[in-house]
């Protein structure tokens, strides 16, 4: 399982439709507006994990 990095919840990555690479790693979200966040800042997302 993976981690959403926006709102923390968990994120199955074989079933996941919502992806993002950041430097060389794959994010995984549960939702469209997850991604979108995360997709305008990602470092404010990635300073928690």
């Amino acid at each position: 399982m993976a981690v959403d990095p926006v709102c923390k919840m968990n994120v199955d990555e074989a079933t996941a439709k919502l992806t993002s690479e950041y430097k060389g790693k794959t994010y995984y979200f549960c939702a469209p507006g997850c991604k979108k966040l995360f997709e305008k800042n990602p470092e404010a997302y990635l300073k928690g994990l």
